[in-house]
């Protein structure tokens, strides 16, 4: 009977006392199918020999200071695909809802809500047989004001570490840079988004400066996350130089970066280390074209250009008639390529294993679109959790030390060789593998920052 029914708008405030939320906004959504609630730091673990999860929360949308501590029983594990194309793991738990005066069991999946618009989205599993939606009201529950919510969550304020971090990048609104401002504001820090384009700075021997828009001094920085823009390395580099100059701790310095970007230099680097990579040619001249596609076990190849990023500038040429038209029409131009053996057996996929501070601490296999050889997401690509080998666990790790680089995205190819590595990068995304793994890489990143400051 309609009279027995919960009657909600749209937005409600609900709460989870098994949970310890005493509220939290959520979007009532009978159009979705399950209901989902925020949740980082996510852990399973065993509690009376059951399947439980650990995970925490950011209750109020917006404040990263407030934070709430859960655990769960854990029900089941789902892979979700969102419209973004990211195939994504998701626990799914069980616990009690309360609305208003009823209360009822539900089960939920835990995932990163921190693109959305609320932090909890209630679904129609969730509602069914006991409640009635009217679109069109809001908060027929009643509003929890800002004053009774800062009352309620008064005890779950992270207090501030002091340590003062800044963010060098170029754009604020990227997933990976909204990430790493939200992490290190979380764990209490001060962080600052330092546009690369608007910090410069004043050589003296004395007394070095980097100064910002409006003449502002950048002074008593404990750390600085250099997150650069292949198109501006060398004025990137330079003020990540300069922080150095200045005594502050960077998380990748500007040697490491510098030589990460320099893929013939990076390569070799990596062979002097013992570290296998597909076979590869590199010529400054077209006139022995076809001794360089001999080379590299001749076709079908690849072309990469030594500028390239993101999968652009990389053409698998199929024919000997095809890599001799894209050698000769690269070098016509004076660009700089590699030629590289192309393997087949990988079949459009790579792992991608992100390396911060010695440790492998996530890792995904990327997969092409069909009809594509390239499996980066930025291109289409999708993202999946991988089981990695301890084998290629090292590879991952030796790679990242050979480059000097604390954090690093190492991308590896499984050959019927055996592991190969293809690229370091010394500014991977975050989006991906956030998304695939449901592990807080940002997180980790502040964390290595806070270790290494702790050891200076």
């Amino acid at each position: 009977m309609p009279q027995n029914k919960v009657i909600l708008g749209s937005e409600e405030w609900f709460s989870f006392p098994d949970l310890g939320i005493p509220t939290i906004k959520a979007r009532v959504d009978s159009g979705a199918k399950t209901s989902a609630l925020h949740a980082i730091n996510i852990a399973p673990f065993i509690k009376d020999e059951k399947n439980w999860v650990k995970f925490d929360i950011n209750p109020i949308q917006n404040d990263l200071k407030t934070i709430i501590h859960c655990e769960a029983p854990l029900v089941d594990k789902r892979i979700v695909k969102s419209s973004s194309g990211y195939r994504e793991q998701r626990y799914v738990i069980q616990t009690t809802l309360d609305i208003g005066t009823a209360s009822w069991t539900i089960e939920m999946t835990l995932t990163n809500r921190d693109s959305m618009g609320f932090r909890m989205l209630l679904g129609r599993e969730a509602m069914s047989g006991r409640v009635l939606v009217d679109p069109e009201q809001l908060f027929l529950l009643g509003q929890a004001s800002s004053d009774k919510l800062s009352e309620i969550y008064q005890n779950s304020v992270i207090p501030s570490s002091g340590l003062r971090v800044g963010l060098l990048a170029s754009n604020p609104e990227l997933y990976s840079n909204k990430r790493i401002m939200e992490a290190g504001e979380m764990r209490g820090h001060e962080m600052h988004f330092l546009n690369i384009k608007e910090c410069y700075m004043k050589l003296d021997a004395t007394k070095p400066e980097i100064h910002y828009r409006g003449g502002k001094i950048l002074n008593q920085f404990d750390a600085v996350i250099p997150r650069i823009r292949p198109s501006i390395t060398f004025y990137g580099c330079a003020l990540t130089r300069q922080f150095e100059a200045l005594k502050v701790f960077c998380l990748n310095s500007s040697t490491a970066i510098t030589q990460s970007r320099d893929k013939l230099f990076s390569l070799q680097l990596l062979l002097n280390h013992g570290i296998e990579i597909p076979t590869t040619g590199f010529a400054n001249s077209p006139l022995d074209t076809d001794d360089l596609i001999k080379m590299v076990g001749g076709p079908p190849l690849i072309v990469k250009l030594l500028e390239g990023t993101q999968g652009k500038g990389v053409v698998l040429a199929e024919t000997k008639k095809a890599a001799e038209s894209v050698i000769n029409a690269f070098k016509s131009l004076n660009a700089n390529i590699l030629v590289q053996e192309f393997i087949k057996e990988a079949n459009g996929k790579d792992i991608r294993c992100f390396v911060i501070d010695g440790k492998v601490v996530a890792a995904i296999q990327r997969e092409a679109l069909p009809g594509e050889f390239r499996a980066n997401i930025h291109l289409g690509g999708t993202a999946s959790i991988i089981k990695v080998t301890s084998e290629e666990k090292k590879i991952a790790i030796k790679a990242a030390k050979a480059m000097d680089l604390k954090v690093a995205g190492v991308d590896i190819i499984r050959s019927s060789k055996g592991p190969l590595l293809l690229e370091v990068n010394s500014s991977p995304g975050l989006e991906g593998i956030e998304g695939a793994t449901n592990k807080d890489i940002a997180g980790e990143m502040i964390k290595a920052i806070e270790k290494n400051i702790k050891q200076k």
